[in-house]
């Protein structure tokens, strides 16, 4: 009887750690080298444990991130981006600053021939604003309590969709 249930204790523990490999294994199949992400906080906003927990989740998938931390200017964000030859940028933001903070950061992209790079994000963002955002350009934009998971996937494929490396 011991060795059933260690058995199955076995199978188990197994079953959980795999839980946590598609997505590793389905980037690791996919590319030549991880995807890079740049996640940032623009502006005066404060508050960075959702900024934090997307950082770590995106690692935790594989990708290579780089948190710039708070109080960032989208100058600040498009040059890192620039410099760090990222895939994607991620915008986290509470402050209601959000219908000037990505129409910039587009522009900036623009101005440097970056069209080739993913401008997501999330925060608190009305409907009807992030509408008028993705029409300008910008990226699924997330809102709070949506899954990491979901997350993950629309950068995996959105990079594997539009970037050749």
């Amino acid at each position: 009887m011991f060795g059933v249930q260690n058995s199955l204790f076995d199978i188990i523990i197994t079953f959980l750690l795999l839980l946590r490999q598609p997505i590793r294994f389905y980037m690791s199949n996919t590319f030549n080298r991880p995807i890079r992400v740049l996640v940032a906080k623009v502006g005066l906003d404060g508050h960075d444990r959702g900024a934090r927990i997307i950082a770590t989740s995106l690692r935790d998938a594989g990708m290579e991130v780089i948190y710039t931390g708070l109080r960032q200017t989208p100058e600040m964000v498009v040059n890192t981006a620039l410099q760090e030859d990222v895939d994607a940028i991620g915008i986290s933001i509470l402050s209601g600053a959000h219908m000037t903070v990505f129409p910039r950061i587009i522009k900036l992209l623009q101005e440097k021939e970056m069209d080739d790079v993913l401008l997501t994000g999330g925060g608190i963002i009305p409907h009807e604003d992030m509408v008028a955002l993705k029409k300008s350009g910008v990226g699924e934009l997330f809102p709070p309590g949506t899954s990491t998971q979901d997350i993950v996937a629309y950068i995996t494929d959105w990079v594997h969709e539009h970037r050749n490396f």
